[in-house]
């Protein structure tokens, strides 16, 4: 099960992570988002655990959680759609010509 957390510290790490999720079982991966220009943590990133029921828990169980000084939000990650904006819209800003 792939998992959001969000509101991360930027002093977060990834072994950070690792580690107060293997707390409840198996960790796959982990990844910190970052900025593709500074390099720098962007708040947010996945985890992914191969048991759902381990998964379950570390959400329940880490949702919320004061981890470096932030709450963290944690929850299952929604698929990635194609279209990232609602509207789409045609770029000319409602202009009438």
């Amino acid at each position: 099960m792939n998992i959001y957390v969000g509101n991360l510290s930027w002093e977060m790490s990834e072994d950070d992570l690792r580690t107060s999720f293997s707390e409840f079982g198996e960790v796959s991966t982990v990844s910190i988002i970052k900025d593709k220009f500074s390099g720098r943590s962007r708040g947010f990133g996945f985890v992914e655990m191969s048991n759902k029921e381990e998964a379950e828990s570390a959400i329940s169980g880490l949702n919320g959680k004061d981890m470096k000084g932030r709450d963290l939000r944690v929850n299952e990650a929604r698929a990635r759609t194609e279209n990232r904006r609602d509207g789409g819209g045609g770029g000319f800003g409602g202009r009438r010509y």
